[in-house]
């Protein structure tokens, strides 16, 4: 009785290379993962030794997810510090916006506009020891001194903040109380919140591990 080959796993890791994503096959059925990691990376290109997650590679990756009937649901896995403004609030958008099942997972860190991001999937996981960095939108480069542009990172932030609260539990005032709060970062505002912390005051849905966080996807794609 001849035997079928065994599946080399190249694509797989070429995936995993050259995007940080995987699709998984297994008795429960048959998800994709995608990681979001380092900065996120915009219209402009970060430095060379600069870890980043470039949006033109992530927007692609959730349109074909979203159409490939094979895949049941998407992990996202997210230990960032940040990064373009524009591309992160476009990213979660696109999650927030697909049919399939989605969950998220804080590892490390969630900073900036990775909060947005950690709460656009339908549910929020984040590790006990993870941190999320909740501040106000910052600009790099030459800034002009004009009342406009003030108005301008005004309307960006208003976006932010409305996202946010749409797809979590924390209130407008909560969240900007957390943002413009003194005394926790050097020279800054904002404030650093730890595992728990982010569940209570409603940003994230649980603490859990990456056990917990694939059994939610399995379980709403069952469903």
């Amino acid at each position: 009785m001849s035997q079928e080959p065994e599946k080399k796993p190249q694509e797989s890791e070429d995936s995993i290379t050259r995007m940080g994503s995987v699709t998984t096959h297994s008795t429960r059925g048959v998800i994709h993962c995608i990681t979001i990691a380092g900065q996120i990376e915009g219209h402009m290109e970060a430095p060379a030794q600069t870890k980043t997650t470039k949006y033109e590679h992530i927007i692609p990756q959730l349109a074909a997810i979203e159409e490939t009937d094979e895949i049941e649901g998407l992990l996202i896995l997210l230990n960032t510090v940040g990064g373009d403004v524009e591309a992160g609030l476009a990213i979660a958008e696109l999650i927030a916006g697909m049919r399939k099942p989605t969950v998220s997972l804080v590892l490390g860190g969630g900073h900036s506009i990775g909060v947005p991001l950690a709460v656009a999937s339908r549910r929020s996981f984040i590790a006990p020891s993870a941190a999320m960095t909740i501040h106000p939108v910052r600009m790099s480069g030459t800034v002009i001194a004009a009342p406009p542009t003030y108005a301008y990172f005004q309307k960006i932030q208003e976006r932010i903040v409305k996202f946010i609260t749409t797809h979590s539990a924390i209130t407008a005032e909560k969240f900007t109380a957390l943002m413009m709060a003194t005394g926790e970062l050097s020279a800054d505002t904002g404030t650093i919140i730890t595992g728990q912390e982010a569940v209570d005051c409603g940003l994230i849905d649980a603490v859990g591990s990456l056990a917990d966080a694939l059994d939610a996807l399995h379980e709403m794609a069952r469903k």
